[in-house]
């Protein structure tokens, strides 16, 4: 440690200071209000820049900020006043669509910041520089060069103690609505005008509102519902979503989700995009891959490997690209290679967690990597029909712990003869690799 650490860290606790209040009592914000004008005063802050961080229970994000507009701790009039909000926003469309109008009753949309930290990681932000800054990726980045897209966001972890909680939310709220459909959105998204929020935003918007509509019938055979039973393990034994604490004997909350989906644009038309999240999956990873088309030549599109591009978001962040080259000797047989790079290798570079990025963003007022709130209703809009569905009692399939989610998953890309890639928790491991 240098010598000099210890007196930066001293310095930022000798700033740092407590106010105990009741969240739900609104007079007992005059105390709050009273303590950042003693602050002001005692630092000669000439600008009472404030952000508040709601990471509180959902059931606060209509209170605080009522009660902070009761005393004035909203008025920009002496220095901006911004407002972080921790997911989820709602429960359903008609929720969200309640919690907006009344965070709106007290702040401006320029004053929201909600928070999803999958947008706050690197490899996530650089999906957008791999795209638009690489000529030789972007003219092929359609519906004309790429077959179909894979967006898998897996945990091995179950629910843990949070069995409570997420019985009242379940995967299609929990991860489907907001990470994936944000990763999806970046994937899909047109080059933004201008690199800043309102733009960058613009761009996500328009992807989640050309989401091909669900239907009856994408419900029915494009949609797959599953919850994990009990199964042994690496030689330990799992117990199943119903018998985890807090969770009720005969639930039916879904923790694994797999979809096909589309968007009805230009760029994407008729391209499959499958997504899946799942809880008790063989690993814990987040990536995305682009499956090329093969080639149209009618001897080395027999057999040539498929070209895949994984842009790796968790664990082990990086890229790797898979081709098809010659093996040595006789014949001209095509074999599959891989280029990679990984972050770990930018030895010389510190990179910020999630958090710390996007709450410096929004120290700084930058809302590009925020949820606006046309775009949270648009993930609602998508989202509302599945949560209708799965009251269904034929909508839920059991999957053992260990292993990739419901068979019905598989013959989701089995009618189309894809396959979902079996992703290892490194990158560069083949797909069978020992998880």
């Amino acid at each position: 440690m240098e010598k000099t650490e210890p007196e930066i860290l001293n310095a930022f606790i000798d700033h740092l200071h407590y106010q105990a209040i009741n969240t739900s009592d609104t007079q007992d914000y005059s105390k709050l209000a009273t303590r950042l004008d003693q602050l002001a005063d005692q630092y000669k802050f000439e600008q009472r820049n404030t952000l508040f961080y709601l990471a509180t229970p959902p059931s606060l994000y209509s209170v605080i900020p009522a009660s902070l507009s009761a005393h004035g701790l909203n008025d920009e009039k002496d220095g901006w006043k911004r407002l972080i909000i921790e997911k989820p926003f709602g429960y359903d469309l008609a929720s969200a669509q309640k919690l907006d109008e009344e965070i709106h009753d007290h702040f401006q949309e320029h004053q929201i910041y909600r928070i999803d930290h999958y947008l706050g990681k690197e490899t996530v932000q650089n999906l957008l520089v791999f795209r638009f800054s690489n000529a030789m990726f972007e003219p092929l980045w359609n519906r004309n060069f790429i077959d179909y897209v894979e967006i898998t966001g897996a945990e091995f972890l179950g629910v843990e103690e949070r069995g409570g909680y997420y019985d009242g939310s379940g995967a299609v709220r929990d991860m489907f609505q907001n990470h994936l459909l944000q990763v999806l959105a970046m994937v899909g998204m047109e080059p933004p005008a201008q690199i800043n929020a309102d733009s960058m935003r613009d761009e996500v918007v328009k992807v989640l509102q050309c989401l091909k509509p669900l239907d009856e019938d994408d419900l029915r055979n494009n949609l797959v519902l599953g919850q994990y039973t009990g199964s042994d393990v690496r030689g330990e034994f799992l117990k199943g979503y119903r018998e985890e604490p807090g969770v009720a004997d005969d639930s039916r909350t879904e923790t694994y989700v797999g979809l096909k989906a589309y968007i009805n644009n230009w760029r994407w038309n008729g391209v499959p995009f499958y997504v899946r999240t799942g809880k008790r999956l063989p690993t814990r990873v987040t990536e995305v891959v682009i499956h090329f088309k093969r080639t149209p030549h009618p001897v080395f599109g027999q057999n040539a490997p498929e070209n895949k591009l994984i842009i790796r978001i968790q664990p082990d962040e990086g890229i790797q690209m898979s081709f098809g080259l010659k093996e040595p000797g006789a014949g001209f047989n095509a074999k599959e290679v891989k280029m990679n790079f990984h972050y770990a290798s930018l030895e010389e570079t510190q990179m910020l967690t999630a958090y710390e990025r996007l709450l410096l963003d929004a120290l700084n007022g930058d809302a590009t990597l925020f949820a606006r709130s046309d775009a949270v209703e648009a993930c609602w809009q998508y989202v509302q029909p599945i949560l209708d569905f799965k009251q269904d009692p034929q909508a839920l399939f059991g999957y053992a712990c260990g292993t990739w989610g419901p068979k019905e998953s598989d013959d989701l890309l089995q009618r189309d003869e894809r396959a979902w890639r079996f992703p290892c928790k490194n990158l560069t491991d083949t797909d069978y690799c020992e998880l």
